[in-house]
């Protein structure tokens, strides 16, 4: 599986940006999908996810917040991000998941920096 992130840059604080996932290479729409970010010096986790049914599940850090949906048909994923804090600031990552703990699975892409200032 091939996944691109895109959409990635500088906004100020109370911002929004959205991210796009271009997912290749899998049967798109049987699998769960997560987006994940990681700051330098800790684990990456997980942001938001979203089964192959549509159910979508977030971080408390990010809800009410941000958005996940995903597009079948243009084998996409998408992460709205709104009301940005500067502890979102990070290198954020989209991957196929597998399960309750959102396990992913895939090989990571580059990612996409989203960088927000004060």
């Amino acid at each position: 599986v091939q996944l691109q992130a895109s959409g990635g840059g500088l906004v100020q604080a109370g911002g929004s940006l959205r991210l796009s996932c271009a997912v290749s290479g899998n049967p798109f729409s049987i699998a769960a999908y997560g987006w994940y970010r990681q700051v330098p010096g800790k684990q990456r986790e997980l942001v938001a996810g979203i089964s192959s049914g549509g159910d979508t599940n977030y971080a408390d850090s990010v809800k009410g917040r941000f958005a996940i949906s995903r597009d079948n048909a243009k084998t996409s994923v998408y992460l709205q991000m709104n009301s940005l804090k500067p502890e979102d600031t990070a290198v954020y990552y989209c991957n196929v998941a597998y399960g309750r703990a959102w396990i992913p699975l895939g090989a990571w892409g580059p990612g996409t920096q989203v960088t927000v200032s004060s």
